[in-house]
C-alpha cells in the first residue's frame, strides 16, 4: 500500500464513522469490510455471493456518496480543524491574545 492509498483509507474510515448511519446496510457492510477490515474485493464478493465487479462498483459509488455528504455537511473537515485548534491552543497557553483567537474560531466551527 502506498502513501496515497493509506491516506485515502484513513479518510474513508473517518467518513464511514461520520456518515455510516446515512448508508444502506449493504453499503455499510461493503465499506466496513473493504476499508476497516481490509478484505479484498474477491473476499467480499464471495461472502455476499456477487461478482467482484459488483462489489467494486458499490464501493466506488458509496465512496463517492460519503464524499458528497462530506462536501455538504463538513463533519470530517470540522473535526480535523477542531483537532488542529486544540493542538494550537495547547501551544498558545501563555499567549492570551492568540488563545482567544483560537477559542473564537473553535466556537465558530460549532
Amino acid at each position: 500500500m502506498n502513501d496515497n492509498d493509506l491516506i485515502k483509507t484513513i479518510r474513508m474510515n473517518y467518513l464511514f464513522d461520520f456518515y455510516q448511519s446515512l448508508l444502506t446496510e449493504k453499503q455499510r457492510n461493503y465499506l466496513r469490510l473493504f476499508y476497516l477490515e481490509d478484505y479484498a474485493l474477491s473476499e467480499i464478493a464471495e461472502t455476499f455471493d456477487v461478482s467482484r465487479q459488483a462489489v467494486y462498483d458499490n464501493i466506488r459509488r458509496t465512496g463517492d456518496l460519503v464524499e458528497d455528504y462530506e462536501k455538504k455537511l463538513g463533519l470530517y473537515r470540522r473535526f480535523t480543524r477542531r483537532q488542529e485548534l486544540y493542538e494550537l491552543m495547547k501551544q498558545a497557553l501563555d499567549q492570551p491574545e492568540i488563545l482567544k483567537r483560537y477559542i473564537k474560531e473553535l466556537e465558530d466551527l460549532e
